[in-house]
């Protein structure tokens, strides 16, 4: 197979630069290794920064975000057994859309197949060769076993932390890592969310988050070792937790069954640039932030918005210097997210270092008394410029 970008990942960062540049007649073919149910169906981030939810609209595929969408013009913090409200709209004029990963990922697909462009499902990448040439190409394997490959005049990695492209460009690449002395229990609830916008709440035994995917399904964590084991919390504890780390005169945490559960590491990696020769990485397969701060999602679309109009350039015009400047452009946003999201994690979770966490602690309840200290939370929190 020939195309002129090739596009390894059927996530959110793949799937919108392929929307993106078929928009501008470039021709791509999107390779996804699992299956359209299974990529449909896996729930990962929710909140949607403003300027995430224009470029998708812009591009033809925010209908649903637009009339289903949950919009929150501010987020709760809660210290010592109070909340604080951050008001973000006030703040900065912006707000955020609360919209799960897996619908943007479903408006993307529904999109590129009404398309009748290429998305092959079940097609995992194997290898990548010639990548300092300038007709790179991937070996993938099909469902039935057979192996094609797949030549074009860009490859771009968008298949995450675990997909074959990071490693690839890792090796010739600085990469950064930070592990969190914490996890995440995260649970998938089918009751109506208890609060109208997200509660951040930090209490001694630990950090909990309250959150929504609709209007009838929550999604919550708890801050626990990132050793735990998922299958040691019966559904009782873990609602008893919640009870405890959420607990207020006056409010009520409602309960329901839970649906799904897992535990979630908490690790900061930048791979520095996010380029090998013509390979490309974009979203998780060049940095990962821990969920704190909401970024990843809202990162990997500031990738690829980035790195679209210079692929552009590059194929339609012969311009080499938007590529040559894409890692340094969009890793620019990727460290101010990373501080972002740093300076979250830290001031939310209770931290086994009694120095840092009474630090933090103490960073926190400024945070809340203070009017300038908001203002930076929410400018960050509802998303700097893409570039």
């Amino acid at each position: 197979m020939r195309t002129q970008v090739g596009i390894i990942g059927a996530g959110p960062a793949g799937l919108t630069l392929a929307r993106l540049l078929e928009r501008e007649g470039i021709d791509t073919v999107v390779l996804e290794s699992r299956s359209r149910a299974y990529v449909e169906q896996r729930v990962r981030a929710g909140v949607l920064e403003q300027a995430t939810v224009d470029l998708l609209d812009d591009a033809g595929v925010g209908d649903r975000i637009r009339s289903e969408g949950l919009v929150h013009e501010g987020v709760v913090f809660q210290v010592d057994g109070e909340r604080h409200r951050i008001a973000l709209s006030d703040l900065t004029g912006r707000i955020i859309v609360i919209y799960g990963q897996q619908e943007v990922v479903k408006d993307l697909v529904g999109a590129r197949v009404a398309s009748g462009l290429p998305l092959l499902f079940e097609s995992e990448c194997i290898d990548i060769a010639d990548s300092h040439l300038d007709r790179p190409y991937c070996r993938f394997r099909r469902a039935d076993g057979t192996v094609d490959e797949l030549e074009c005049d860009l490859l771009v990695g968008a298949d995450g932390f675990h997909g074959v492209s990071r490693p690839f460009v890792a090796a010739e690449s600085t990469v950064y890592e930070r592990d969190y002395p914490f996890a995440w229990l995260g649970i998938l609830a089918d009751v109506a969310p208890s609060c109208v916008e997200l509660i951040y709440s930090r209490h001694e035994r630990g950090f909990a988050l309250h959150s929504s995917r609709s209007p009838s399904v929550s999604r919550l964590y708890l801050q626990c070792p990132p050793e735990e084991n998922v299958d040691d919390w019966s559904d009782a504890q873990i609602w008893d937790e919640l009870q405890t780390r959420f607990a207020v005169d006056g409010w009520t945490l409602h309960e329901g069954p839970i649906i799904e559960k897992a535990v979630t590491p908490m690790r900061s990696v930048v791979a520095e640039p996010m380029r090998h020769g013509r390979l490309l990485l974009a979203g998780d397969a060049g940095h990962i932030v821990p969920p704190t701060g909401a970024k990843g999602l809202n990162l990997a679309i500031a990738d690829v918005a980035i790195l679209a109009p210079r692929i552009v350039d590059l194929l339609r015009h012969g311009t080499t210097s938007g590529i040559d400047d894409y890692s340094a452009v969009a890793l620019r946003r990727v460290w101010r997210a990373q501080d972002f999201s740093n300076e979250m994690t830290s001031m939310m979770h209770a931290n086994p270092d009694p120095f840092e966490d009474r630090r933090q602690l103490a960073r926190l309840r400024y945070v809340v008394s203070s009017e300038a200290a908001q203002r930076s939370i929410a400018e960050n929190y509802v998303g700097l410029p893409l570039w």
